[in-house]
């Protein structure tokens, strides 16, 4: 049985990869058919009629709708949480997906329709799959069994749910999906992450695993379980029909040898996807080409800011047509479930535009984001000036980079500091602030839940003057040059750290 729904979803896949590619051969109509649905189908709502949905004719008269972040339409999402229909979107709103707080909430919900994940985000799954059997007809993804490393979920209320995208998607697996799907819904939803990964381990490292799917750092806490369990020297020799690799949330690069250690075998294919709480953008259609596909059909309209103009009170904003190969832009989204003109706060990087295809290179705030904590300066900051001011401690600067996973390691976050009156205890010190960032911001909460990916952060006390000296030797001092305070990699760590 098995064998022969594989064969039948490969001709599926032949013919859907078809679809595809005349979406990415003019995705400026898929594009303008998409806003045109978006503004009709809403025009009655509250933000409807606030921005005259109704008389707008295309995106000439669309780009003059306010660009928004969460903040500015936070009122807005609360009265859909609290039962109020027809606010942002026709389509009643029953799901949220779940990300790092703001200065509002110590989490952001972002609404999420039943028509969106079955035309958004589950789409892209099965495309997902189109691509890997366009490249490998032996993969064999419905032979057995595939594993995705999901988040969990959670009541809001009688009627309201709420989770990381990846756990909303889970819970929304069609049937057919479901049956090649490990480990059991009700273990991959699990809140519980270290029971979860301990469940996880045990029940896969039996199975025939062909896909695997995930954030790198939870993936890498898990497969070393699964070694632990096994006592297997890599994965390969534990799932040796694996073929696809799907990872995505945080960048790939510093964790490219481990999994090499990890997964040896040069028969499984690394594919990078961009999904987010707001939608499902891109993902690498060939495995050996940089940049991922953005995708065109799945109820996401995109504008794009140029780089130079991000921090402009009014930003010149381009649609997709406008843009120019090796360029940077700030991402700007309107979907069918209630975003317009949303700053998703995200930077990317043409690096094609027949097709159009792109690189997250970055984020508008400044940000670390290695292990999928997104953790902003906003945070750190606050987090920093309430345990200070508890255990009566000046700091003169900081930055903060990672200490990067690796097969056998768990990651973290280091702290160059450089205090003008020191804590009496630099580890109780230590322990308050990692207390107060986990108080803050969920997604570091949950990275750092039983120490399972990322270990307590650690402190480096730097001697005077060092953050001074820094920007000397980098022609930077004075004027409006600063020290970085948060940084995807160890730049500017290993030059302060003796």
């Amino acid at each position: 049985m098995p064998q022969f729904t594989d064969i039948a979803l490969f001709n599926y896949f032949k013919w859907r990869q078809k679809r595809i590619e005349n979406v990415y051969n003019h995705p400026e109509k898929f594009q303008k058919a998409i806003l045109k649905q978006i503004l009709k189908t809403n025009s009655k709502t509250v933000y409807g009629k606030l921005h005259g949905f109704e008389k707008l004719n295309g995106y000439k008269d669309f780009k003059h709708v306010p660009m928004v972040s969460y903040e500015d339409i936070f009122l807005l999402i609360k009265r859909m949480i609290d039962g109020e229909n027809n606010v942002l979107t026709k389509d009643k709103i029953k799901w949220f997906a779940k990300s790092s707080g703001t200065s509002n909430d110590r989490s952001k919900y972002i609404p999420v329709s039943k028509k969106y994940l079955q035309r958004g985000h589950l789409k892209c799954a099965w495309d997902a799959a189109s691509f890997i059997y366009d490249e490998d007809p032996e993969a064999k993804l419905f032979a057995d069994r595939s594993l995705i490393m999901g988040g969990s979920i959670e009541k809001l209320s009688e009627t309201k749910m709420a989770g990381d995208i990846s756990g909303v998607i889970i819970h929304h697996f069609p049937k057919i999906g479901r049956r090649f799907y490990t480990p059991d819904i009700e273990t991959a939803l699990m809140s519980n992450w270290d029971e979860k990964i301990n469940r996880i381990a045990e029940i896969t490292s039996k199975q025939n695993v062909t896909l695997l799917a995930g954030v790198p750092t939870w993936t890498i806490v898990l497969l070393n379980k699964i070694l632990e369990i096994t006592g297997k020297d890599n994965i390969s020799e534990v799932w040796p029909n694996l073929r696809s690799f799907l990872h995505g949330g945080v960048g790939f690069e510093p964790y490219r040898e481990t999994f090499k250690k990890l997964i040896p075998s040069d028969r499984v294919a690394l594919r990078e996807v961009y999904n987010a709480s707001e939608g499902y953008f891109a993902l690498q259609n060939h495995q050996a080409e940089d940049g991922m596909l953005l995708l065109c059909d799945h109820q996401i309209f995109f504008e794009f800011i140029p780089v130079e103009d991000i921090n402009s009170v009014s930003p010149e904003c381009l649609p997709l047509h406008h843009v120019e190969l090796g360029q940077k832009y700030a991402m700007v989204i309107t979907n069918t479930s209630g975003l317009y003109r949303y700053r998703i706060g995200d930077v990317v990087k043409f690096v094609s535009v027949h097709p159009f295809k792109i690189k997250v290179v970055g984020r508008e705030k400044e940000m670390i984001n290695v292990f999928g904590e997104e953790v902003s300066v906003l945070n750190t900051d606050n987090a920093l000036a309430d345990v200070c001011k508890a255990l009566n401690v000046v700091v003169k600067e900081y930055t903060v980079g990672p200490i990067f996973m690796t097969d056998r390691n768990k990651g973290g976050h280091e702290w160059a500091i450089e205090f003008e009156k020191k804590p009496a205890n630099i580890s109780i010190f230590e322990i308050e602030l990692d207390k107060r960032i986990r108080q803050i911001n969920s997604d570091y909460d949950a990275k750092r839940s039983h120490d399972l990916a990322l270990l307590n952060l650690k402190v480096h006390v730097l001697k005077p003057n060092s953050f001074e000296s820094w920007l000397r030797s980098k022609g930077k001092y004075g004027g409006q040059n600063k020290v970085p305070r948060l940084r995807n990699d160890r730049y500017v760590l290993d030059q302060l750290i003796p």
